[in-house]
């Protein structure tokens, strides 16, 4: 899923992300909350009208804020109490106001909302914190069905978190599928651990989850990581690295990520990956694309996320593709052996 924070993918119009295949995007409780508030975001037709956007939405509920704004916030048993990153504004986000807030939105899935610990994490807090969400995750699920948003045909995701514990995520990731959510997450991963901690833990989680709901790995990752994440169950993932990395000059490729910063692509007539069918890739050179960068134009932004984000949702058709011929994990590791071998030569 592409990452429309804000009410919008940066540097891309709705048009360009359904030409480039995006079939769900991403929008965030708190800060669409915050500005320009998710009051006025209804009475202007919900936020797919607000955005122009007339795919399905997603939005996170906040919890990831519970610990990227960890100095900005303070833990209660009943939700968090925020302080405003924009203007100090007290404000407070629990089960009822997180689907509250979603219902104004008009998000199409909407997340409990939940506590994301940090890394590393003791036990004891953890436990807390797993308990914590598991009780939200029940409100939340309340709140919906008795206000009618999951009659109206929108759908509420659960979050599974346990750190690095294996025995809280299963713990979790049973109870919550016990109360039968329409899909689940795995939360609470790439806060700061290693990738091979990062992978175990979702291969602590995904197992546990029901086999015929969508499983939905939050805020990640790398081409590989995507892959290898596949390989463990899971199906969703959103992450605003595709569309960060592009506004500083680095593109993906199969052969690994690009700096087209770099002065060997000053002359440079081929495009970013040959044959691949998106408009700037069709239509500009790594010479004019590096040119836009160097100069700080914002067309450079526009082609370079274009590419991105199309590279990204291209590689999962290619992904489910191999899942329906029965071969995908030779070709996945193959696929990550060369985009590594790529880098890495690169680099040497």
């Amino acid at each position: 899923m592409p990452v429309g924070t804000q009410g919008t993918v940066k540097a891309v119009t709705p048009a360009q992300l359904r030409e480039i295949g995006a079939q769900i995007i991403l929008g965030n409780t708190y800060h669409l909350n915050l500005r320009p508030g998710s009051e006025l975001i209804r009475e202007l037709g919900g936020l797919h009208r607000f955005m122009g956007w007339d795919g399905p939405i997603l939005t996170d509920s906040g919890g990831f804020q519970v610990f990227s704004l960890a100095k900005l916030r303070k833990l209660h048993d009943d939700g968090v109490e925020f302080q405003s990153h924009l203007d100090g504004a007290k404000c407070f986000l629990g089960p009822r106001e997180v689907m509250a807030i979603q219902a104004n939105l008009g998000s199409d899935i909407a997340m409990v909302i939940d506590e994301c610990p940090p890394w590393p994490c003791e036990r004891d807090a953890c436990a807390g914190a797993v308990a914590r969400s598991l009780r939200w995750a029940r409100q939340c699920r309340e709140i919906a069905a008795g206000s009618g948003f999951l009659a109206a045909g929108h759908h509420l995701f659960a979050i599974v978190q346990g750190s690095t514990f294996d025995d809280l995520r299963r713990e979790a990731a049973e109870a919550l599928g016990a109360l039968d959510f329409p899909g689940y997450a795995v939360g609470g991963v790439s806060v700061g651990e290693p990738e091979p901690e990062m992978l175990k833990q979702v291969g602590a989680t995904t197992p546990f989850l029901p086999a015929d709901k969508p499983r939905y790995t939050m805020g990640l990752g790398t081409p590989p990581q995507l892959l290898k994440m596949i390989a463990l169950g899971v199906d969703m993932f959103d992450c605003v690295l595709p569309t960060r990395v592009a506004r500083n000059g680095l593109v993906f490729t199969p052969d690994g990520p690009l700096n087209l910063r770099n002065e060997r692509f000053r002359t440079d007539a081929g495009p970013i990956v040959e044959g691949l069918d998106n408009y700037t890739c069709r239509n500009f050179s790594r010479a004019y694309l590096r040119h836009l960068t160097i100069a700080g134009e914002i067309l450079g932004c526009t082609l370079l996320t274009i590419h991105n984000l199309h590279f990204y949702l291209d590689l999962m058709a290619q992904a489910r593709a191999h899942i329906e011929a029965g071969d995908y994990g030779a070709w996945h590791q193959g696929w990550i052996a060369r985009y590594e071998a790529g880098a890495a030569a690169r680099v040497a």
